[in-house]
């Protein structure tokens, strides 16, 4: 996946705002270009930005067409998003789906040269976006290659313009982590292997204690193994698990020692 191959193009949008927050979630998943099918003196350059925060800059390279087939004449691909299913929309690709696509077009090996003389690795690929009240008509989406959904409720299927942006960029984002091979900075939940180690440190303890008077330590490491097992933990929480049991068992075994001087003093 090429990210810097990934244009976003708003066509004809209502509200400044929603061009500023469209902006803003571009930028949270690496995405710059932003191209708008209209004219850029019916928008209010404040009010994009105020939504925009730090997101500004997107709007201001952004460049202004005449038509969706004018925007994207550059692309390899165009998508039209659109939540209605119609005879004339033929299939609809879900955002998963048409990240899979965007990653083998924009990643591709081959060497496009621009208008301006650069040359690009791999196609670009458009993600269309209509207006907030009506969406993208059958024209508009007769200027496309294809069709994307965002499932949403039954009862309230409309999304918010950035809204819908965002779901975009963020399966293409996350689709640019698994193609670049970058680790998803969260956690691996430990293998049942590791969590019989922390179960046998807990009931170790547990067994220096005096816990286990009566037959019982089986049961009690299969309700901790079943208990972990299913509490997906981290590496870092194992860790804080067995030391709190390591310490639990040390103040233990150190408070009975004290009170064992204390009974030989008395006596």
């Amino acid at each position: 996946m090429n990210l810097n191959n990934i244009v976003i193009v708003l066509d004809h949008p209502d509200e400044s705002r929603n061009i500023g927050a469209a902006c803003r979630a571009m930028a949270n998943n690496d995405i710059s270009e932003l191209r708008i099918v209209g004219n850029k003196t019916d928008y209010d350059i404040e009010h994009i930005h105020v939504l925009a925060i730090h997101a500004g800059p997107i709007f201001d390279k952004a460049n202004f067409y005449n038509s969706i087939t004018e925007a994207t004449a550059d692309c390899s691909i165009c998508a039209g998003t659109t939540r209605r299913r119609g005879k004339k929309r033929g299939k609809l690709l879900l955002p998963e789906e048409f990240a899979d696509m965007a990653d083998d077009i924009t990643g591709a090996p081959v060497v496009s040269i621009r208008p301006d003389g650069h040359s690009t690795i791999g196609g670009k690929v458009a993600v269309i976006f209509g207006n907030e009240r009506t969406g993208l008509t059958d024209e508009q989406l007769d200027q496309c290659n294809l069709g994307v959904t965002i499932p949403s409720s039954d009862n309230f299927g409309s999304l918010n313009l950035s809204h819908a942006v965002q779901i975009m960029s963020y399966h293409l984002f996350r689709k640019n982590l698994t193609s670049s091979r970058e680790t998803y900075r969260g956690y691996t939940p430990l293998t049942l292997e590791r969590v019989d180690r922390t179960v046998q440190t807990i009931t170790d303890n547990m067994q220096k204690i005096g816990f286990f008077k009566m037959p019982g330590r089986e049961d009690m490491e299969n309700f901790w193994r079943s208990i972990l097992s299913r509490a997906s933990l981290s590496e870092g929480e194992a860790q804080y698990l067995e030391k709190t049991f390591s310490k639990m068992a040390g103040l233990a075994t150190k408070n009975s020692s004290h009170a064992e001087l204390d009974s030989a003093s008395i006596k």
